[in-house]
């Protein structure tokens, strides 16, 4: 049989872990039928997803059906868990969308759609609780041809004259093999559905067991296994540890067969596979080889990290969803020291989940997804580690970037130490992140510092000056430096790369960023201009409201700052009939950049670990100089001045 990774994706209370029972126990993999709200689910392992009915954290269980071996990966429907699925995408061959039958789609389904055309995955839609009042077949379609797109094609009855016809106008080819023999082949409906071109969609409830047969029977028939290479490659997508304390990665092999006792490069050094487990729901079972198209996790690697690329596989895109939020710690009777080890764990299994070490304030800060996240890392600091931790309320996480081009200078010599690094850096388009590049002739510094100093730029998080916040979108190039072949050790370096970075943000124009949603407002007709309104005063824009019958919908977008709470504020004066669904749309200009910055009170001049100041030597003695005289005793002629 081959081997098929699915996984399950939907907004929260979408029953996508009640598809994912249902499909498991009519395919024969489960002999009772268990249920989220009995707190009995197969798939709900954590004993905190079985206290608060929803999916945390991605899990697995592998059934058959028809050829196909498939695992089938559950993943989170809570927004503040939207990074965990997000990790998954790259690792499957198919999805199931599930979409609550109902007025409208949420605008998290949306932004799911959107993601898994990002990441090319051929997707079924499954439509749930259609026997809920006013659930419509007609006007469900008519929905998602109309959200998501034309190739939402009712697959219940693949010999249907309609249906063969509405697949055929969505290829020509398609029309082409209709026209001449007045079907189509499953070949045809396969390659249509792999080139994301056609989704198939099936109706009925999960709860009841109503349609569950009909998409299996839709898996079984219309999905194939992607063609693999021989060599080894593997996608890590997910870092977990289990009861014992034992690191696993879990990966699919995309490539070849992985053994026990595979040596594989997973960053700076060569590690060994020591077991290979197949789960199943909480339970595994151990493997000698695992093949081409499994999804396995592996105990033995401790460099390893999601996203990474293992043998032949490259490394993952960088991923649309990230923290908006930041927190900082409250340790009480707490060693801090031993909350930020805890903490760092939970880092190493959530790579969006960011902790930082504030030494000059000596606190912890964590950037995060939202406040239901905080809640579980607190039960989860608590149950796990046994530590009574508390966090500060939630704040916006802001980013700092450049106007124009600016050279920044580090100087790093105290006595029988040398090193200088002149950088250039540059703005670059909104979310495009941080690049690093080098410049610099090996005439001028050799290849091994060039490398070191790439090294330094890459290896952590640099702040910016209005706000201590971190830097984004800017490219950062070596233009030139010096070294000493006597002196010049590698820790050098880095503190020249470092103070070079802080004196060019010194010197720049600095901009502050902040977090914006894109929103869904869906509300009574009657109430539309006091959202209208509430926009415009969040500093937001909306298009025009969507009007169909005493309903209404307004979309938009708005700073995260100014919609934190609102949801409460629409259901007050809606009388619960308002809801608020909201996205990521990255980051833009801060609206109140001087408000926050005043509040910030952050002086980078005070800042120690993040000093701009560089460390010249004269008479045998090492001195500082301030970041605005640097250029009045450089070693190195700057390029820019040329």
């Amino acid at each position: 049989m081959d081997h098929i990774v699915v996984g399950v994706l939907a907004h929260v209370d979408a029953g996508k872990t009640t598809l994912s029972e249902a499909m498991l126990y009519r395919a024969g993999a489960l002999r009772h039928l268990g249920r989220v709200d009995h707190g009995d689910a197969f798939l709900d392992t954590d004993a905190m997803e079985r206290r608060r009915g929803i999916t945390i954290f991605s899990k697995q269980a592998l059934f058959d059906c028809g050829e196909h071996h498939i695992a089938l990966l559950d993943t989170p429907g809570h927004t503040d868990f939207s990074s965990e699925m997000e990790r998954t995408l790259g690792v499957l061959d198919y999805a199931i969308l599930v979409v609550q039958a109902g007025d409208s789609l949420s605008g998290y389904t949306e932004t799911l759609w959107r993601l898994l055309a990002r990441y090319r995955v051929s997707t079924f839609v499954f439509v749930n609780k259609m026997d809920a009042p006013g659930a419509g077949h007609d006007r469900m379609m008519g929905l998602l041809r109309r959200r998501l797109a034309d190739g939402c094609v009712d697959c219940r009855d693949r010999t249907d004259s309609g249906t063969l016809e509405d697949i055929a106008t969505l290829d020509e080819g398609a029309m082409d093999d209709y026209f001449e023999h007045g079907s189509l082949s499953d070949d045809r409906l396969r390659s249509l559905i792999a080139n994301r071109l056609l989704f198939p969609c099936f109706f009925g409830s999960a709860l009841k067991l109503d349609g569950v047969d009909d998409l299996l029977d839709g898996l079984g028939t219309l999905m194939r296994q992607p063609q693999y290479p021989e060599d080894i490659a593997a996608r890590v997508f997910n870092i977990a540890h289990d009861e014992d304390g034992n690191r696993l990665t879990w990966i699919k092999v995309t490539g070849g067969s992985l053994a026990v006792k595979s040596a594989l490069p997973t960053g700076s050094r060569t590690e060994t596979v020591d077991q290979i487990r197949r789960y199943s729901g909480a339970s595994y079972t151990l493997d000698q080889v695992a093949p081409a198209g499994a999804v396995r996790a592996l105990t033995g690697l401790d460099d390893t990290f999601a996203g990474q690329g293992l043998g032949a596989e490259p490394q993952a895109r960088k991923p649309v969803l990230e923290p908006v939020l930041s927190s900082m710690l409250i340790p009480g009777d707490v060693d801090p020291h031993q909350a930020l080890a805890a903490l760092r764990v939970l880092e190493d299994e959530d790579p969006m989940l960011r902790v930082r070490w504030v030494a000059r304030l000596g606190e912890i800060h964590l950037q995060l997804m939202g406040e239901m996240q905080l809640e579980v890392i607190r039960q989860i600091m608590h149950d796990r580690f046994g530590l009574g931790v508390d966090f500060g309320p939630g704040d916006v996480m802001y980013q700092e970037t450049i106007d124009a081009p600016v050279e920044g200078v580090g100087h790093f010599e105290p006595l029988r130490h040398y090193a200088e690094v002149h950088l250039l850096l540059e703005p670059t388009r909104r979310g495009s992140g941080m690049s690093f590049a080098t410049a610099c002739s090996e005439d001028v510094l050799d290849r091994s510092w060039q490398r070191l100093v790439l090294t330094h730029l890459r290896e952590r998080e640099h702040l910016g000056v209005l706000t201590g916040s971190p830097i984004t979108d800017m490219r950062i190039t070596l233009l030139t430096g010096r070294g000493h072949l006597k002196h010049t050790e590698g820790g050098d370096f880095r503190e020249a790369t470092y103070r070079a970075v802080r004196q060019g943000l010194m010197k720049a124009a600095s901009r502050l960023l902040e977090p914006w949603y894109r929103f869904r407002i869906e509300l009574p007709q009657a109430m539309v201009g006091r959202a209208m309104s509430d926009v415009q005063r969040m500093g937001g824009h909306s298009d025009p409201p969507a009007i169909d019958g005493d309903l209404a919908t307004l979309e938009g977008e708005a700073p995260v700052a100014s919609m934190r709470g609102y949801a409460v504020e629409l259901g007050s004066y809606t009388h619960g009939r308002g809801q608020l669904s909201c996205t990521s749309a990255g980051y833009r200009d801060c609206h109140d950049a001087e408000r926050v910055v005043a509040e910030a009170g952050y002086d980078p001049t005070t800042d120690l670990e993040n000093t701009p100041d560089s460390v010249f030597c004269a008479h045998g003695a090492g001195y500082a100089v301030a970041w605005n005289r640097v250029e009045d005793f450089m070693h190195v002629e700057s390029t820019m001045a040329r």
